[in-house]
C-alpha cells in the first residue's frame, strides 16, 4: 500500500513524465507524433505487398488481419525497448531529485498505451473499409489491453534495473524482440504450426495469446479465449511482483552505478 500512497502523492510529476515521453520523442520531427501511427502503417504496408503476393499468403482480409497483431506489437516492442534505457537515460535526474524511481517505467509503459489507444482507430478505420465491420466483442479490448500493460511493465522492471549494472541489456533486448517478431503470430496465424513440432513456442510466448486476442474481437468477432486470458493474468501478477521486486532491490544503487 506504502507503493500506491507514493505514486499517489507523486501523480503529477507521473502525469508530467508521461506527456514528455509522449511529446519528447518526435520532438524534432515535421510530423511530430504522428509518427507513431506512420511507422507500423509502413510496416503493414510492406507485409502486406510481400505476403500476400511474394509468400503466397492466403488470409481473407490480410491488411486487416496484419494491422491487428502490427499496432499491439508496436506498443509491446517500444515499451519493453525505451522502458530498458529508461533509468540510464534519466541519470541525472535521478543524481539530482528523489521521487519514486518506479515512476519512470511505469510512464513509459503508459505513454505507450495512449498511443495504442489512438492507433486503434486506425484498426477500427481499417475493419470497416475492409468490410470486416466491429461487433460487441470489443467490451474485451480493456482487459486484453490491461493483460499488454502489466506483462510490458514487468518487462521494463526487469530491464531497466539489470540496464543499470549490465548496459549490453539494452542490446540484448533489441535483439530478443526482434528474433520474438517472428516467432510471434503477427504476419501468420498460429494455426499454421498448430500441431507442429513449434507449437510449444506460441504456449510459452504471452504476445501470442495476445495477438491472437486483438484479432478475435477485431477481426474474428470472437470471444477471446477465457482459459488463456485466465492463465495470462495470473502469470502476469506473479511476473509483475518479482520483476518489483527486483527493481526495488537494484534500485538502491542506481545513483552510484549510473
Amino acid at each position: 500500500m506504502n507503493v500506491f500512497k507514493e505514486l499517489y502523492h507523486y501523480r503529477e510529476f507521473l502525469h508530467t513524465n508521461v506527456k514528455k515521453d509522449i511529446r519528447g520523442k518526435y520532438k524534432a520531427s515535421f510530423l511530430g507524433v504522428l509518427w507513431s501511427f506512420i511507422n507500423p502503417l509502413l510496416q503493414v504496408l510492406v507485409y502486406a505487398i510481400v505476403f500476400p503476393y511474394i509468400m503466397r499468403v492466403q488470409t481473407p482480409n490480410y491488411l486487416v488481419f496484419l494491422i491487428c497483431g502490427i499496432i499491439p506489437w508496436t506498443w509491446f516492442v517500444n515499451s519493453v525497448s525505451i522502458g530498458a534505457t529508461c533509468i540510464t537515460n534519466n541519470g541525472n535526474l535521478i543524481k539530482k531529485v528523489y521521487f519514486p524511481r518506479e515512476i519512470l517505467p511505469i510512464s513509459t509503459v503508459t505513454s505507450g498505451v495512449v498511443n495504442f489507444m489512438i492507433s486503434c482507430l486506425i484498426i477500427l478505420l481499417f475493419t470497416i473499409i475492409g468490410g470486416v465491420g466491429i461487433s460487441w466483442h470489443l467490451v474485451f479490448l480493456p482487459i486484453i489491453m490491461l493483460l499488454q500493460f502489466v506483462f510490458s511493465l514487468s518487462l521494463a522492471f526487469l530491464t531497466s534495473a539489470l540496464n543499470v549494472y549490465i548496459r549490453d541489456v539494452e542490446y540484448m533486448v533489441a535483439f530478443i524482440l526482434n528474433l520474438a517478431f517472428y516467432v510471434t503470430p503477427i504476419l501468420y496465424s498460429s494455426d499454421m504450426f498448430k500441431d507442429s513440432e513449434f507449437a510449444w513456442i506460441f504456449k510459452w510466448n504471452p504476445m501470442a495469446y495476445l495477438v491472437e486476442s486483438y484479432r478475435n474481437i477485431f477481426y474474428a468477432h470472437e470471444i477471446p479465449g477465457l482459459k488463456s486470458m485466465g492463465i495470462l493474468t495470473i502469470v502476469g501478477i506473479v511476473l509483475l511482483i518479482v520483476s518489483y521486486s527486483i527493481f526495488k532491490k537494484l534500485e538502491k544503487r542506481f545513483a552510484e552505478e549510473i
